[in-house]
């Protein structure tokens, strides 16, 4: 209970709110009404794929293969339900995602929300078999060169929490594929993840444009162009992290 607690705190409530018992409920409330969704955007095998996820959730440390998750004890199947829940099981995407824009977002001083749109890599050098593999840019530990290494890119956009913390709201994940025009699939991402939060109630008429933060990989005039019927301004990370550097803090 207090770990399930600590994760819903995490997700939706600044820090000194965690001493008022009357937003503690408020935050069971919320994380139990939202696991109920997860577990009805779970398909076949929802049972154990809902296990794994809270193996996940509750693993101490890093998750290196998941016959591991076995031995987690929210999970009371054994390695071989495991396999066979990840081969043959089904998540409901879209619903999941509707899921995720209807949690609280955080809000920034000035009213607005915050996203960051970013690519990270699941790096699969030795995955020979594995279909639509890319060369994934990053770089190499203790040194200052790129290296290009066959993995998997994915595209994500978070909801970013104000102050200076790691915490973000995953919003939506899609894998680059070898023929994906990577600005059009942000432009894509942002526009359904900005029309479901309006959809959710979180943005309406009236309130400040929603500021998506991108690095310099980005092609912000063309994402500017193809985001431009929606309540939505881009800018770039640096730019923007210079900015509220500047302000004066408490």
């Amino acid at each position: 209970m207090v770990e399930a607690v600590a994760v819903a705190f995490s997700m939706a409530w600044p820090q000194e709110a965690v001493e008022d018992g009357q937003v503690g409920e408020q935050a069971r409330g919320l994380l139990a009404a939202f696991r109920g969704e997860l577990y009805r955007c779970l398909g076949k095998r929802r049972d154990a794929l809902f296990e794994l996820a809270d193996a996940v959730l509750c693993k101490q440390d890093r998750v290196h293969m998941l016959a591991e998750l076995s031995l987690e004890q929210e999970c009371r199947r054994g390695h071989g339900a495991v396999y066979d829940a990840v081969n043959a099981g089904q998540v409901h995407i879209a619903r999941l995602r509707r899921a995720l824009a209807a949690l609280p977002l955080p809000r920034w001083d000035d009213g607005r929300i915050r996203l960051a749109a970013d690519v990270s890599n699941w790096l699969r050098p030795d995955a020979a078999t594995c279909p639509d593999r890319l060369f994934c840019h990053c770089y190499a530990r203790g040194k200052g060169n790129a290296q290009m290494i066959p993995g998997w890119p994915y595209s994500f956009v978070a909801a970013l929490e104000p102050g200076r913390t790691s915490w973000t709201l995953p919003l939506d994940a899609v894998r680059l594929g070898p023929a994906d025009d990577a600005t059009a699939v942000t432009a894509a991402q942002i526009r359904q993840v900005a029309e479901r939060i309006i959809a959710a109630g979180h943005w309406r008429d009236g309130d400040p444009d929603i500021l998506v933060v991108l690095d310099a990989g980005y092609d912000l005039t063309r994402l500017a162009w193809l985001l431009r019927d929606l309540p939505v301004e881009v800018a770039d990370a640096h730019v923007v992290a210079l900015g509220e550097e500047r302000l004066p803090r408490s």
